[in-house]
Parts: C-alpha cells; sequence; structure tokens
C-alpha cells in the first residue's frame, strides 16, 4: 500500500483562538486557514468566535468583522459584495463559493474557511490567480471583425437579433471567480495546459457570439487534446458555480461545434 505524506512544513497545524470579549447572544465559530509567506511558519488554523447578533448574514460579513474588530492581519480578496465581482471566491464548509453569496445560517456547525484549493496561496484566503488570467487571455475574451463589416451607419454598431442574444445567456453572467475550476480534479492535475472550466465557459461565450467573425478560428485555437479534451464530464464545475451557471454544458457544446463544423 502506498502512503503519501505532505512535507513537514506543508502540515497544517493547529493556529490560535481568539475569544470573544463581548458577550455572546448568538455564537458561531470559524475556523480560517492563515499562511504568510514572509513567516518560516506552517500554515494554521485559527478560530474566532463572533455573535451572529452583530454580524451580518453572510460569511462575508463575518470575515470583515473578524478583520476590522479582531485580527487585523486576516487576508483575503473582496469588493462588491454583491456576487458581481467574482473577488471573494474560497472554499466555506467544503465548497468553492462567494463568501458574499453564502448565508451563515446554511453551516450548521463551525464554519471551515480555505483558500481554492490547488492553487499557490499568496497569503491566508487569497490565491494565485495568475495562471488562470494568461488562460483566459489565450482565448482572446474580446470581439473580433473582419474590415469590411456592414456597420450600422448610424451608430456605427454591428448589430445582434433577439435571438442570437440569447444564445449567449448562461455564459455572459461569469464572473470569473474561478470556483469552477477549482473545483476540477482534471484542473488540479493537468492545470499548464487544460484551460479549465471558467475559461472554456467564456471561450464559449465568445464562440457563439454573432457579432464575432473568428468562430472557426476560436474553435480551431482549443481544438486540442489538453486544451479543451481534459474535460471528463464529472459536473463538479456545475455543482459549485455560485451563480448558477452550467460550465459543463458550454464545454460540451464546444466539442460538438468542433465536430459538425470543422
Amino acid at each position: 500500500m502506498v502512503e503519501f505524506t505532505l512535507p513537514k512544513n506543508s502540515k497544517v497545524v493547529e493556529g490560535n483562538f481568539f475569544p470573544s470579549k463581548e458577550n455572546l447572544n448568538d455564537p458561531k465559530k470559524l475556523k480560517i486557514y492563515r499562511w504568510d509567506p514572509e513567516k518560516n511558519n506552517n500554515p494554521r488554523i485559527d478560530t474566532y468566535e463572533i455573535d451572529k447578533k452583530k454580524c451580518g448574514p453572510m460569511v462575508l460579513d463575518a470575515l470583515v468583522k473578524i478583520k476590522n474588530e479582531i485580527d487585523t492581519t486576516l487576508t483575503f480578496r473582496r469588493s462588491c459584495r454583491e456576487g458581481v465581482c467574482g473577488s471573494c471566491a474560497m472554499n466555506i464548509d467544503g465548497v468553492n463559493t462567494l463568501a458574499c453569496l453564502k448565508p451563515i445560517n446554511d453551516i450548521k456547525n463551525d464554519i471551515k474557511i480555505f483558500p481554492l484549493p490547488h492553487m499557490r496561496v499568496v497569503k491566508d484566503l487569497v490565491p494565485d490567480l495568475s495562471k488562470s488570467y494568461k488562460q483566459l487571455e489565450f482565448i482572446e475574451p474580446w470581439l473580433e471583425k473582419n474590415q469590411k463589416d456592414n456597420l450600422d451607419e448610424k451608430t456605427k454598431e454591428k448589430k445582434q437579433s433577439i435571438k442570437d442574444r440569447e444564445k449567449l445567456d448562461g455564459k455572459w453572467e461569469c464572473v470569473l471567480c474561478f470556483c469552477c475550476s477549482t473545483s476540477c480534479p482534471s484542473y488540479w492535475w493537468n492545470s499548464d495546459e487544460y484551460l479549465g472550466p471558467a475559461v472554456l465557459l467564456q471561450a464559449s461565450r465568445w464562440i457563439d457570439d454573432s457579432r464575432d467573425d473568428k468562430r472557426k478560428e476560436r474553435l480551431q485555437k482549443i481544438n486540442h487534446s489538453m486544451k479543451l479534451y481534459r474535460c471528463h464530464s464529472i459536473m463538479n464545475c456545475t455543482q459549485s458555480c455560485p451563480k448558477g451557471l452550467n460550465p459543463a454544458k458550454a464545454i460540451a457544446d464546444i466539442k460538438k461545434a468542433i465536430v459538425t463544423e470543422l
């Protein structure tokens, strides 16, 4: 039997406990992954105690409360607080999601929070997304058009019918939080080459845009055994998407288009 063990400096250890300094009417504990690259210490799990009655309803509200009132060294990304920017993506209670969309009351026991899995950690709950953004750049997420396009003379626009616009539903809503990609085992093991669910969903969005004139070229560019075909449709990406999108279907649509059009 083969046994795998982490290097000693990678093993997560028990961290500090921060008890609440106020009387608790409705106590809740958060167990949060902590790691500081400037210190030569193992990653640890710190435990924080808060009062839900004095906190907003979402996990992000609890994190902000901890940072503002208990431990200012806690590091995480956040911005819109409305599920639009995708900044606060993290693993909460074993599921990749957005902290601003995850209600505290949905979690019965202690809230366990980790950074997105299988990504290099910058600090605490902040993952390094540079590789994912390079992959996004590879698919050229912008409209490509021929110089001889006939644009509307008044508006200088390339118009799109309502029917063609509807083909983009379920794709344009992606906020690039990468919850889906970091839920995918194929992406864990092949992220150097496999584009992953998030980027392929974006690719599908531009492939299906009727205003784009490079549909065939886009399909040819990702028609690759590693870039596209590492997807085995296990649906982890669809289950984890906090916006309720279906990256697995978008990937299947790309494969179908390649078979029928190239």
